[in-house]
């Protein structure tokens, strides 16, 4: 995986670099606690002319993997003050967005999707998700698939672009998951606001069977 930024400058985005098994929930997007895994290497690149830096974290011995794996890239994280209104995420043609229901209590992928850049956000609505909104707007999460080509560029307001590059041959789908302000709920309370994206193997969440 090839993270390239436009300027040399610090990030505030986090990384956690993980592969098990299992549904993502908030412990993983707060703090990166995901126990028993293993990760995958990693290779970053900032910066034209930097050299790039291997990262990697070995599986443990006794650990072995097996079919239906959950194998997870690292996870980027976005936040204020550099993640702000209008910053824009740019996907490759094709992708379709399956949004992400009730996470915060039995999370679950609806049983239909849309064409990206438009989503439906935890509160109802449809959202052009490849805009940031202004603090308030509701939660945005979802299952990113059909990627022919590995990549996103998150394009912020002051002209810098992050490009993330990873072969998607291993990881065709990206979980998305954008906290705007809008959960009140403990440990949010509207304070959040951040965007995190994270390749995956595959979807790890069962599909509803509930009528939407």
């Amino acid at each position: 995986m090839n993270i390239t930024r436009s300027k040399r400058e610090h990030t505030e985005a986090e990384r956690a670099d993980g592969l098990g098994g299992g549904t993502l929930g908030r412990r993983s997007v707060l703090g990166g606690v995901l126990g028993g895994l293993a990760a995958v290497p990693v290779l970053y690149s900032v910066g034209s002319g930097t050299p790039a830096l291997a990262a990697s974290a070995v599986r443990p011995r006794s650990v072995r993997a097996v079919a239906g794996d959950l194998m997870r890239g690292p996870e980027r994280r976005y936040h204020a003050p550099l993640l702000i209104p209008r910053t824009r995420l740019v996907l490759p043609a094709g992708v379709k967005a399956l949004p992400v229901l009730d996470y915060y209590h039995r999370p679950r992928v609806a049983s239909a999707g849309s064409a990206w850049p438009y989503m439906t956000a935890c509160d109802g609505t449809t959202v052009d998700a490849s805009v940031i909104p202004e603090r308030g707007a509701p939660t945005r999460i979802a299952i990113l698939s059909r990627f022919t080509e590995g990549w996103y560029e998150l394009i912020h307001a002051n002209g810098r672009a992050d490009r993330v590059t990873w072969d998607a041959g291993k990881l065709p789908f990206l979980w998305l998951y954008g906290e705007f302000g809008a959960t009140k709920e403990s440990p949010y309370h509207e304070r959040f606001y951040a965007l995190a994206l994270q390749p995956m193997s595959r979807n790890p969440y069962p599909r509803s069977t509930a009528i939407h």
